[in-house]
C-alpha cells in the first residue's frame, strides 16, 4: 500500500467519466492495490472519501470512511470503511439539503451544493458482491460527491459561483453557522 499524489482540478483525468470494471479486473492484484491505496491515500489527506481518478485512474472505484473526528469534517457522522465499485446512485425523496462542500481535488476551496437527502446507492464491494442500500443525511451527500467524481463531475459544477470560497473564508466567516445548522440537520435525520 502507498500513499498517492491526489490530482487538481484541471487535470483532464477529473473530467472523464470512469470506466466500469469486469469481475475479472476487479480480482486482479493491480485493482486490488488501487483500492488499498485509494484508502491509505484517503486516511492520510483526512477526506471523507476518494474516487479512482482523483489519484489518476480513471475506472468507477471510490472509498469513504469517516473514523473518530475528521479535523477536515468534525461534523460527519462516521461511515465504516466503504469500498464502492462501478456504483449507481438515485434520489429515494425529493428533500434536498446545503452542504459546504470541500474537495480534496480542490486544494483550498469550499462551495455550498444542494444534494439530496435519502438516496439508494448500488455497488459492488472490493470482493465482487453486491449491495444496495439507502444512506441518508451528510453520509448521503459524501457517496453522491464520490459518485459525481466518478461521472467527470466536481463541487465547482454543483455549487453556486457565489458560494466559493477559500478555507480560511469558511473558518473565518461561515463554519459556526454552518456547523450548527448542518449538526441539527444531522440529528434530524440520523446521519
Amino acid at each position: 500500500m502507498s500513499v498517492r499524489d491526489i490530482v487538481s482540478i484541471g487535470d483532464p483525468v477529473l473530467r472523464e467519466r470512469a470506466r466500469e470494471l469486469t469481475a475479472e479486473e476487479l480480482r486482479s492484484p493491480e485493482i486490488q492495490r488501487l483500492i488499498d491505496d485509494l484508502i491509505e491515500t484517503r486516511r492520510a489527506a483526512d477526506g471523507a472519501g476518494l474516487a479512482a481518478n482523483q489519484i489518476g485512474v480513471a475506472v468507477r472505484i471510490a472509498v469513504a470512511e469517516v473514523d473518530g473526528v475528521n479535523p477536515r469534517y468534525p461534523y460527519k457522522p462516521p461511515i465504516p470503511l466503504t469500498v464502492i465499485v462501478n456504483p449507481t446512485i438515485e434520489p429515494v425523496s425529493d428533500e434536498n439539503v446545503e452542504i459546504n462542500e470541500g474537495c480534496l481535488s480542490l486544494p483550498d476551496l469550499r462551495g455550498v451544493v444542494r444534494r439530496h437527502v435519502e438516496v439508494r446507492l448500488r455497488y459492488l464491494d472490493r470482493e465482487g458482491h453486491r449491495h444496495e442500500e439507502i444512506r441518508r443525511g451528510l453520509t448521503a451527500g459524501t457517496f453522491q460527491h464520490e459518485v459525481d467524481h466518478l461521472d467527470g463531475i466536481m463541487v465547482v459544477d454543483r455549487a453556486d459561483p457565489r458560494t466559493l470560497m477559500t478555507w480560511e473564508q469558511f473558518d473565518r466567516h461561515h463554519r459556526d453557522e454552518f456547523v450548527a445548522r448542518i449538526t441539527a440537520f444531522a440529528e434530524r435525520v440520523g446521519s
